[in-house]
This record gives C-alpha cells, sequence and structure tokens, in this order.
C-alpha cells in the first residue's frame, strides 16, 4: 500500500498529521506551527517557535544574491511562470549559497561529539581546534565564518546569540561555533562568524535534522524570492543585467 503519515484527503475531510484541517488547523495554526506539525508531527513550544521564527526571517533576504539574480533572471525569460523563477532561485541553494547552513549545523554536530553543555571552555576551545585542523587538512572549508562585506563582524550574529541565550538554546554547538570564530582570530584570520554560523548553532541547540535545517532556510528564502521577482516586475533590472554580461563581452556586438 502506497501511502504517507503526513496527511490524505477523503469525500468530507483533509487530515494532516491526525488533524482535521478545517475543524483544528485553520484558524488555529500559524505557518510556523504547520511546518513543525508536518515535519515533525507536533505543535512548537513557545521557545521554538520564536527561534524558528528567526531562522526563517534571517533567510528571506539578503539582496542581490545569486538566488535573486537567478530568480530575476528566469523571469526575464519566462515572465509566465513566477513557480519557475522562484525554483531557479532555490536551485542555486548549495553548498556556497543559502545551504551552507546544513554543512554548518552538520559539521558542529560532528565537531561536538564528546562534549556537553557542562563541558568547560577548555575543552571547548580544544575541540574548535581540533576541528579546524581537521577542516584543514581534508581540505575542507570552515563553514559558517567570514563574510565578503561584512568583514568587521556580521550584525546579524549578536541578536540571534542573544536571541538564543534569552530563549534557552544557546548549548555547546553555538559554543563551539563561537570558540571555531575565536580560535581563527587567534590565528590571525579575519573570519568572524557569520550568518549561516549562527543559523546552524541554533539548528543544532535545537536537536534539528541539519537537512531540516537547509529546508527552512529554502521556506525562509522562497518568500524573499516572490518579493524580488513582484518588484521586476514593477521595475525591472533583469534586462539591465543581461546587457551588461553582454556588454563584458568583447565578441557580442552591442550597439
Amino acid at each position: 500500500m502506497v501511502k504517507t503519515e503526513i496527511g490524505y484527503t477523503t469525500v468530507d475531510a483533509i487530515t494532516v498529521r491526525g488533524l482535521n484541517l478545517a475543524n483544528d488547523i485553520l484558524g488555529k495554526f500559524d505557518f510556523v506551527d504547520m511546518v513543525v506539525l508536518t515535519t515533525m508531527g507536533r505543535k512548537p513550544s513557545a521557545q521554538e517557535k520564536v527561534m524558528l521564527n528567526l531562522l526563517l526571517v534571517t533567510a528571506a533576504d539578503h539582496g542581490l544574491t545569486p538566488s535573486a539574480l537567478s530568480a530575476r533572471l528566469t523571469y526575464l525569460g519566462a515572465p509566465e511562470a513566477l513557480q519557475g523563477a522562484v525554483a531557479s532561485g532555490l536551485l542555486g541553494a548549495g553548498s556556497v549559497f543559502l545551504g551552507t547552513t546544513q554543512n554548518a549545523a552538520q559539521m558542529l554536530i560532528d565537531g561536538a561529539q564528546g562534549l556537553s553543555d557542562a563541558s568547560d571552555e577548555q575543552a571547548v576551545a580544544k575541540a574548535a581546534a581540533d576541528l579546524v585542523a581537521s577542516m584543514k587538512a581534508a581540505r575542507r572549508p570552515v563553514f559558517g565564518v567570514g563574510h565578503p562585506i561584512h568583514v568587521n563582524g556580521d550584525p546579524r550574529v549578536p541578536v540571534m546569540r542573544e536571541i538564543s541565550q534569552a530563549e534557552g538554546f544557546y548549548g555547546i554547538h553555538w559554543r563551539l561555533m563561537d570558540a571555531i570564530a575565536a580560535h581563527l582570530q587567534s590565528l590571525g584570520k579575519r573570519l568572524p562568524m557569520n550568518a549561516v554560523g549562527a543559523c546552524a548553532a541554533i539548528i543544532a541547540d535545537m536537536k534539528l535534522d541539519p537537512l531540516l535545517g537547509r529546508g527552512l532556510m529554502l521556506t525562509g528564502r522562497c518568500a524573499g524570492l516572490v518579493g524580488h521577482i513582484l518588484e521586476e516586475r514593477a521595475t525591472p533590472i533583469g534586462q539591465e543585467l543581461w546587457d551588461l554580461v553582454l556588454s563584458q563581452d568583447p565578441r557580442n556586438e552591442v550597439p
């Protein structure tokens, strides 16, 4: 038998995770409630809800990122397909942009093996140094640090740390991420923690699956991409971007 535990539909009702959509959910659940219900089969606690909202809002938009550029240029070519433009933006969420949250969360989970919230600062600092050394030896990047613009520190990180502490989700993975940034600074590397590192620390300290962490980033970014496409329709820049690309190639004859 082919079935899903998430939901099903009959002639008279729609059921999601055992709840009647019309009678138990509509008007009673907000979007974050529904995300947690569908992915984890329960409602979030008040503290979890604050953190999940924080992650979704953080991911929504960062300006003209590769995902936004992809969405705008796809809309330029196919303005009849909003979903295609949004999808093109999401497809660019990989190991360099947006999808790095999953990689960073897994890195922290792996690096915190043997540690606990009771571990002292010396143990956390050693784990951070060992993790950085192992990533370097494997020729893998240390995720969650550095930023091409916020070279003096990502302004989102202190706010995210403060909220995590207030809601009870500043645990061993946050401490490890802070220690990684401090260790890199001690090596003379200008690589402060970025929002990816903060999001990853939150996901790990909430004990969420890193894959769900990527999913939350994609969910949040959807809203930002829809905003970019609506702006593209009202005040387009896609053609200007395309013209700029053409003008940079001397083989093109641009009038």
